[in-house]
């Protein structure tokens, strides 16, 4: 049924009169080009519905550079990227962030299993 959507769509925003049309149809392109990556979370319950995890990593990042204008120095930014990739990382694999850092700063970081 909403395969059968995405084909309406696309017949209906060919002509693409208007600029809306045109991303209009673009998503429907889209959605019909990919149709099995879109959908694979329904037949392999292992993903997630999202990817909220990655939006969240960075999120904090964006909200400083919100509120500041920036991140000074360049070193800094790459620094705050890094602890946070980290911490995220140890948090998916149910490691308690406080242990992580208290680790890595005594030299011995928490690693993620090689897969």
């Amino acid at each position: 049924m909403i395969h059968r959507a995405v084909d309406d769509g696309l017949a209906v925003t060919a002509a693409r009169a208007s600029k809306g049309e045109a991303k209009h149809h673009a998503l429907f392109k889209r959605l019909h080009r990919r149709w099995e990556d879109y959908l694979r979370w329904v037949h392999d319950l292992r993903l997630p519905f999202d990817n909220n995890p990655a939006e969240q990593t960075i999120r904090t990042g964006k909200l400083r550079i919100k509120v500041s204008g920036c991140l000074r120095p360049l070193q800094g930014a790459q620094d705050f990227a890094a602890i946070r990739t980290y911490l995220a990382t140890a948090a998916r694999q149910d490691q308690p962030m406080l242990d992580g850092l208290v680790q890595a700063m005594r030299g011995s970081p928490w690693m993620p299993a090689i897969t």
